[in-house]
């Protein structure tokens, strides 16, 4: 029996001396305790060894996807063809099936099999002569290494530390130039201020400027390529008319300089976002389809690669950039941040601020599942970005129109919902709360809480003790008729000022059917008792 055994630095054909010891695959592995044992076991027929790296990992490749490699079906031609009749133990039973197919040879795979190819693994230094331990090693660490890389599929096209340079410098272009346009406008403004209120594009200010120069020129420039004929009569216009200060050739010579660097960064920035767009197309496109190539690349550069972002949960990916704020609201027990670097996405800005929320943790779910793909998957195409992206395009329009679906029934049909229609949250200033001067004279206050006064105390109800007051008004007056018709002539002064008073009591009698304040029925109650007081004094005499 012969025995193919692959090792990273080649093929080994091995002789077994005795194949009654097979049999006992329990006690084999005794049999490979020390190299001596071991060589009295099997025997080196043959040994091809690899070139270089890369016939190596053409072979494991081979080897790995069950197929024959250029350099095993040499040495099989070559070795095992002479001798047909021996059978050919080796270690994967689907390779052993090609191998019979193509080369008609008799292959073996067996539990005794995979027991005597672990006992040469534990003593292949010492079957194989002429290569020294340190030297397998390090042809096993290179193929492993290289394999590696095949299964990843490892390309210059797919290294994302270009993005992360790339992104980085696109932002600091931005801010050079925010600086050089300020500076530039600033600088050119003291000697034709009008000229930056006309033109708001920064690039086509730089370039009227640098064809321009002094404002005495704007006459016979023709700046028709660069504005708008409109804006052009604009421009002529002011410079005649202009309150700006006479300069000298040489400022304008610098001022020019400084547009020459404006335009050129802005040419420089044009093509590096290009570059960027098609590197983020060719890395990552389903993560570009989902949140666009700027918010993407600054993902990755964010999470330090690909891979690593690859391993952020949808809910670290929603809030990547917001860590200051989000600790902050650890720390204060407030609100935790709903969004980071993802709002800036196209799906979370066109939505309104009600549910930017929601389609933020939507978004962030499918981005990492886009990015695992990304990172992980063998293909480079998009599909599974753009299907995802037209799911939560819809889920967008069905927050939108506030397509709520019953939970009960039949579940097909739309519950019945009036139309949402958005309300601005913007809110009117009143200014009437900066005046501190009161609106209306504090005796006319005065008078008016007087009023309220008055008519909470006419809306009070009506005293029960009225109908008791009027019993004895009548019985008083009845009192006072007896005692005026048996007294003599003699007493008609004390009769009159009698009546008077009883006439006197008789006015709160009548006016007591209405309403009566505090006030009065006091003073109804002291005529009572005067009056009481008369008629026994009248008694009495």
């Amino acid at each position: 029996m012969l025995v193919l055994f692959e090792t990273a630095a080649g093929y080994a054909i091995f002789k077994v001396l005795d194949e009654q010891k097979l049999q006992q695959v329990d006690s084999l592995w005794k049999e490979f305790e020390t190299p001596e044992k071991a060589n009295k076991m099997v025997k080196l027929k043959h040994f091809e060894k690899f070139q270089d790296t890369t016939e190596a990992l053409a072979a494991a490749t081979a080897m790995v996807e069950g197929k024959i490699g250029k350099s095993l079906k040499k040495v099989l031609k070559k070795v095992v063809a002479k001798e047909a009749h021996e059978q050919l133990a080796i270690t994967d039973a689907k390779l052993g099936g090609v191998i019979k197919e193509k080369l008609n040879l008799n292959c073996v795979h067996s539990p005794a099999v995979a027991e005597l190819m672990r006992g040469i693994r534990t003593q292949i230094e010492g079957l194989i002569t002429g290569l020294p331990p340190r030297e397998i090693s390090a042809m096993s660490l290179g193929l492993a290494h290289s394999l590696s890389r095949y299964k990843l599929k490892f390309s210059p096209d797919k290294v994302d530390t270009m993005i992360v340079q790339a992104i980085s410098l696109l932002d600091d272009l931005d801010k050079e130039l925010n600086n050089y346009i300020m500076r530039c406008r600033e600088w050119y403004g003291w000697h034709f201020p009008e000229l930056g209120k006309i033109i708001t594009d920064n690039l086509a200010y730089c370039k009227s400027v640098r064809k321009i120069g002094d404002r005495t020129n704007v006459a016979t420039t023709d700046l028709s390529d660069l504005l708008p004929e409109e804006v052009e009569a604009e421009v002529k216009l002011a410079a005649e008319i202009s309150m700006g200060t006479e300069v000298s050739e040489e400022d304008i010579l610098n001022v020019r300089h400084l547009c020459d660097q404006v335009i050129e960064i802005s040419e420089y920035r044009t093509q590096l976002y290009d570059y960027l767009k098609n590197r983020m197309m060719a890395i990552a496109p389903n993560l570009t389809v989902m949140v666009g190539e700027l918010v993407g690349a600054r993902l990755i550069s964010h999470a330090g690669s690909l891979l690593n972002l690859a391993k952020h949960p949808a809910s670290t990916v929603q809030i990547l950039g917001a860590e200051k704020a989000l600790f902050r609201a650890l720390k204060t027990r407030r609100d935790t941040p709903k969004y980071g670097l993802i709002y800036h996405a196209s799906l979370v800005g066109q939505t309104s601020a009600k549910i930017k929320g929601k389609i933020s943790r939507s978004l962030a779910a499918k981005t990492a599942l886009a990015i695992r793909y990304d990172a992980l998957a063998e293909d480079t195409n998009a599909e599974m970005g753009l299907e995802n992206r037209a799911k939560l395009e819809a889920r967008v329009r069905q927050l939108e129109e506030r397509g709520i679906r019953r939970i009960s029934g039949t579940g097909k049909a739309l519950a019945k919902a009036d139309k949402y229609q958005h309300k601005s949250d913007v809110r009117v200033y009143d200014p009437s709360g900066d005046s501190t001067l009161p609106t209306t004279s504090k005796k006319r206050k005065f008078e008016e809480e007087e009023e309220e006064q008055q008519q909470e105390e006419e809306q009070q109800p009506k005293p029960k003790k009225v109908k008791k007051e009027k019993a004895a008004a009548a019985e008083a007056e009845a009192e006072a008729e007896a005692e005026a018709e048996s007294e003599e002539p003699k007493k008609k002064k004390k009769k009159k000022k009698h009546e008077a008073a009883a006439e006197v009591v008789e006015e709160p009698t009548v006016t007591e059917e209405g309403a009566l304040s505090p006030s009065e029925e006091q003073t109804a109650e002291k005529k009572k008792k005067k009056k009481k007081k008369k008629a026994k004094e009248t008694e009495g005499e």
